[in-house]
């Protein structure tokens, strides 16, 4: 008979066992979460062409140099890499992103210690007298008063049955790998920002040394027609003139300093230095083709897993999800588990002895009976928010695709109308070349020379303004292609028990 019974109780532990198990594991209630397509092409309609690949822009193969981390070198720049480096360390802003990454790694670690029990304790200590005249007091009971002396200790835990605690976990690493995302895309954002004022400075250097080559020409021009105006060769109004269009340069040449200035004050703020502290040397833009880098080519679907933002609002949409769940497990009954232990006296000399023990343990169950229907509001609005999330998912998304496409025809473009500058540039030279000869041989008025002078200048000008345009589109399409970051670098947020 006992064999039977003990054969009973072995085929019962393994099922106790599991019970229990399942108790404390619990089930999880709400939706498992599935990431939602998001609006996207088979390709992108200004993705570069055959003919497009003469001009060094090509669909992406294999063995192309791919975009990495330090982005920013493929412009082989000495000067541009040693601002940059200086971004990650010193940007103000960045310090901003890095903290709320940290605050968020944080929330993990307060969510999971939902997970495991609370302990605490507090020693009482007081002394008391009853009143003989109290109502309803038997006054033979009064005494001259007495002591009590408590050191408990509380254990208090609530069994995830529903998977709210859990979810809540989860939740928090959602939000937490969002946060890792959304310092990337700062990242990104000011290293293109360093890149785009860079350029700009260098434009502006070449505009400076442009304008004080045409200064200088503009001097000669004014030197000649006084000459010829003293020979009896030329009119007063010919120098007027002459002297009209030099001062116009020099006005040009002060404006564009402004403007230089207003770059390099920026580049200092992005290096996190006051502006007083960075003095950048003048660098005038190369005047030949400026050197764009070829990009690889990336499919609309690979922009998805390129673009730190997209992955954030992906991350965020995840955690919504979540919450919905969490939503969902407040219509169950919470199970926890309570214990108090400890020691109880009426002095110091009987407080820590064995027979001043106490100890009482058990289960709560509870449930919310009726609360006006605001379960069912915050489940339809946590409803509302994964919604939301989802939209603005797809929203990126789409802005994502709309800032590629948008510095592919850039490039593509550009680089048709430089070439179409290039040669008006080249005629507007000859023509000055002509009329300036003819005026000195007396068969041109220096109204002609002035105006040819007025649009070869601003031929140049736009030169150099088209190189710079392409330079800010290149850097542009970088950023647009999420720079050398995809989600394989994405932290997994395990929170550290």
């Amino acid at each position: 008979m006992p064999s039977k019974r003990n054969h009973i109780k072995h085929k019962l532990l393994p099922l106790a066992a599991g019970a229990a198990t399942l108790l404390l594991a619990g089930c999880m209630v709400g939706p498992q979460y599935k990431r939602p397509d998001a609006i996207i092409a088979p390709t992108f309609k200004e993705a570069p062409t055959e003919q497009a690949a003469n001009d060094g822009w090509k669909p992406g193969m294999p063995s192309d140099q791919k975009l990495k981390g330090n982005w920013w070198s493929v412009y082989q720049d000495p000067q541009l890499d040693a601002l940059e480096a200086q971004v990650d360390t010193a940007n103000q802003s960045l310090k901003v992103a890095e903290a709320n990454l940290r605050a968020a790694r944080a929330a993990i670690g307060i969510a999971r210690s939902s997970e495991a029990p609370t302990i605490g304790t507090g020693a009482t200590t007081q002394t008391f007298r009853e009143s003989a005249n109290q109502p309803y007091f038997y006054s033979a009971l009064a005494n001259n008063g007495g002591g009590n002396l408590t050191l408990p200790v509380d254990l208090n835990y609530e069994i995830d049955l529903w998977g709210r605690i859990r979810r809540g976990v989860t939740a928090a690493r959602e939000q937490a790998q969002a946060s890792a995302a959304d310092l990337e895309t700062a990242r990104l954002s000011l290293h293109a920002e360093l890149a785009l004022d860079y350029f700009n400075l260098r434009s502006a250097d070449g505009q400076e040394k442009l304008l004080d080559d045409t200064i200088k020409a503009y001097k000669d021009a004014v030197d000649l027609t006084e000459e010829r105006f003293n020979g009896g060769l030329a009119l007063r109004s010919d120098v007027t003139q002459a002297q009209t269009q030099l001062d116009e340069a020099r006005v040009q040449r002060s404006d564009m300093e402004v403007l230089r200035t207003q770059y390099e004050h920026a580049i200092a703020v992005l290096v996190g230095r006051p502006p007083a502290e960075l003095s950048l040397p003048a660098n005038p833009i190369n005047l030949q083709p400026p050197q764009v880098p070829g990009i690889p080519g990336v499919l609309p679907s690979d922009l998805l897993e390129r673009r730190p933002d997209v992955a954030a609002e992906e991350r965020r949409m995840a955690s919504a999800n979540e919450q919905i769940g969490i939503a969902q497990a407040a219509f169950y009954p919470t199970l926890s588990l309570s214990a108090i232990a400890g020691l109880q006296g009426t002095s110091a000399l009987n407080w820590f002895t064995w027979p001043s023990r106490f100890w009482a343990v058990g289960p709560t169950m509870s449930e919310t009976v009726f609360d006006g229907g605001r379960r069912h509001s915050v489940s339809a609005e946590m409803r509302a928010n994964y919604d939301s999330t989802v939209a603005a998912y797809r929203q990126t998304a789409l802005q994502a695709f709309q800032e590629v496409e948008d510095n592919l025809a850039a490039l593509r473009i550009l680089k048709t109308e430089t070439d179409q500058q290039h040669h008006a540039t080249a005629e507007a030279l000859e023509s000055l070349d002509t009329f300036q000869a003819r005026y000195t041989g007396g068969l041109e008025l220096y109204l002609q020379v002035i105006t040819s002078q007025t649009t070869a200048l601003q031929n140049q000008r736009n030169d150099i303004d088209l190189m710079r345009r392409q330079l800010d589109a290149s850097v542009l399409l970088i950023k647009a292609l999420g720079g050398g970051w995809d989600v394989s670098q994405m932290p997994n947020m395990q929170a550290k028990k």
